[in-house]
């Protein structure tokens, strides 16, 4: 049962000093670690890997991994970009394993829960002169955005979910993925360029989207 103090949660401590906390074998900081990230490391992995129930599995498989893993931890490095970096890792591995299971595609398992994650990005695509009737139909186009994200390649797709849905700056998605910032950049790049084409002729209007990326994921 968690202590009083990991039930309050410690908003003066931050989360570098809660890692170096676990390394010094405080019962209470790996639990508010895991408080304070696990709706955006789930919501992550959700879109990751396209399947709520692997998902899941892959979160606990995380913070297992990252209770393994705190002695690795250097004291000073961002906290979120590791704890992503793992998860990533799992996801990866969680991906590997059940695609070898199925030996089918992992579009059988592609996630159509409902939710707002599709709707966050389509506020990054902005059609001209918006009539209120367009603005009604902006949960197809949340749809539409989902379904055009999840047909982007891994390697574009991974890019652009950290950067609009974790809101991630680049030089982070580049440790999260071990890429350089400029590689990081070009596949953000690449991806946007994709999404329009797949989008091309989508929107309610029938009018191509302009996409912009977003400020908290576009800095470097």
């Amino acid at each position: 049962m968690a202590s009083e103090k990991a039930r309050e949660g410690r908003p003066g401590i931050s989360d570098e000093e809660l890692l170096m906390a676990c390394q010094g074998g405080d019962p209470d900081a790996l639990p508010e670690i895991i408080r304070r990230h696990e709706r955006g490391i789930y919501s992550y992995l959700r879109r990751y890997t396209r399947d709520p129930v692997l998902a899941e599995d892959v979160f606990q498989d995380t913070f297992l991994k990252v209770h393994e893993k705190i002695g690795q931890y250097q004291e000073g490095r961002p906290a979120r970009p590791w704890l992503y970096t793992i998860a990533t890792h799992q996801a990866v591995d969680a991906l590997r394993r059940a695609k070898r299971r199925r030996g089918a595609s992992l579009d059988e398992s592609r996630d159509r829960a409902g939710g707002s994650e599709g709707a966050r990005l389509s506020d990054a695509v902005e059609s001209h002169e918006e009539a209120p009737s367009e603005r009604m139909e902006r949960g197809e186009l949340a749809e539409r955005m989902r379904a055009a994200v999840d047909m982007l390649p891994d390697l574009y797709r991974e890019v652009l979910i950290l950067a609009y849905y974790n809101e991630m700056k680049y030089q982070d998605i580049g440790e999260v993925l071990g890429l350089p910032v400029g590689t990081v950049k070009s596949r953000m790049h690449a991806a946007m360029s994709k999404l329009a084409e797949i989008l091309k002729g989508a929107t309610p209007s029938g009018t191509m989207p302009v996409l912009k990326p977003r400020q908290a994921g576009a800095k470097s």
